[in-house]
């Protein structure tokens, strides 16, 4: 058995509506990799936020790479920033918003993945821009 790599010309980003202030890049989920999970990097402009919303089945689980924010859960909200993780456990209301004066780059896990490729997918198409690929790149770099 081989490992499964994705670069960042790999990654699918969409934006799951078209005037949305955030975008997710599928880096793995069932559709490419034959797994019950999805992994993504949602990324927030500036005074970008999620809608509200709800997974059934799925737990949540994000990791702050670079910036900050706040995550809101049944209306208990909580500050984040770089190197802080939150869990979104399935059935809870929430919505992440970037309270930072730069992008919000977040690492996220859905177990199971609950149709949320599909959801994505089925949204704009989207890219990752030079600073996107900077900040993200220097992550990398910076390990």
């Amino acid at each position: 058995m081989k490992p499964i790599a994705r670069r960042f010309e790999d990654f699918e980003t969409y934006r799951i509506e078209a005037d949305a202030t955030n975008r997710l890049a599928i880096i793995h989920d069932p559709k490419r990799d034959d797994t019950n999970f999805i992994v993504c990097i949602e990324i927030f402009d500036v005074d970008g936020r999620q809608p509200p919303n709800m997974h059934d089945h799925g737990d949540e689980w994000f990791y702050v790479l670079h910036g900050e924010g706040t995550v809101n859960v049944d209306g208990n909200e909580e500050p984040l920033k770089a190197g802080e993780a939150v869990l979104i456990p399935s059935g809870g209301e929430h919505f992440i918003q970037n309270t930072g004066s730069e992008r919000l780059y977040m690492m996220c896990v859905m177990v199971p993945d609950d149709a949320f490729g599909d959801l994505i997918r089925s949204g704009v198409p989207a890219e990752l821009d030079a600073e996107d690929r900077r900040v993200l790149g220097g992550l990398v770099h910076a390990a």
